[in-house]
């Protein structure tokens, strides 16, 4: 049997416009401290997003989710906090805030294959 480890994951949302909590889940992520594993994953080209987002703010978007990516990875471009840890990484990317790119409550499991739970939860709440 092979061993579980905790993991968290969090729902990334877009949220077009705050004051009315209306939102549409575009992505993950998932982090696992045991086997030092972070892995983020978003989705535009759902046809909800259209709806949600005009074509103006898309380019925004995806600027936001870009800085989210390189925090997650650890890159350079993305600043002096690639520099933490990756659970720190994770908390700040989960960390309540008023945007149109947000993230859901973290939640926790346990796994003994993050790589299969992302994908299993990717299918699950963003597709």
């Amino acid at each position: 049997m092979q061993e579980k480890h905790l993991y968290e994951y969090a729902v990334i949302r877009i949220v077009p416009r705050v004051e009315r909590e209306e939102f549409l889940n575009i992505g993950l992520i998932l982090f696992c401290k045991r086997t030092r594993y972070i892995r983020m994953q978003y989705t535009l080209d759902h046809p909800c997003v259209a709806l949600f987002i005009e074509k103006a703010d898309k380019e925004l978007i995806l600027s936001a989710l870009t800085a989210f990516e390189q925090i997650c990875y650890g890159r350079k471009e993305g600043g002096k906090i690639v520099q933490f840890e990756i659970p720190e990484r994770f908390r700040w990317l989960t960390a309540v805030r008023s945007a149109s790119i947000q993230t859901s409550r973290p939640h926790t499991g346990l796994t003994a294959d993050p790589d299969e739970t992302f994908e299993k939860l990717y299918q699950e709440l963003v597709l």
